[in-house]
């Protein structure tokens, strides 16, 4: 018996709604590098890690929230027409899920960056550092897909 499929599997049209789910949802480090670099309008990055872990080094243009704030006092600044992507520090790490739940819950727009830093990293994209965000420039941005 295969143990690939031994789990079953869902039609097609299963399939497709899933992953339109998770790409609305999530967005990778060369998306959003280009995105950065490009000045897209409309995003506004969120460091959900601690305020010490972002001064040491985050995504350029990251501004600091970490998740344990987010509750409708600590984002009653928050501007509601933006789409904020939320990342940690990577995959061992779920302090990019828990912001994105709690921003959703208060009503805005989300989504997560797969990966957190430790992947934007392995991608090659700088850090900046200290407790200003910074800003990613185009000749800082190349994509392998």
């Amino acid at each position: 018996m295969s143990a690939v499929l031994s789990t079953g599997l869902v039609t097609p049209e299963v399939a497709a709604a899933f992953f339109a789910a998770q790409l609305a949802c999530r967005t990778d480090a060369a998306d959003l590098a280009s995105d950065l670099a490009a000045g897209v309008a409309g995003i506004r990055v969120i460091d959900t890690r601690s305020r010490a872990n972002y001064q040491e080094g985050h995504i350029p243009g990251a501004h600091s929230l970490p998740h344990r704030e987010m509750t409708a006092a600590g984002t009653a600044g928050l501007d509601r027409e933006l789409v904020y992507v939320c990342y940690c520090d990577g995959i061992g790490c779920n302090g990019s899920t828990q912001g994105a739940y709690k921003l959703a819950a208060l009503g805005f727009k989300v989504k997560e960056l797969i990966g957190g830093l430790h992947w934007w990293q392995l991608e090659g994209y700088p850090l900046a550092q200290g407790e200003q965000p910074g800003q990613l420039t185009s000749a800082e941005v190349t994509c392998g897909c």
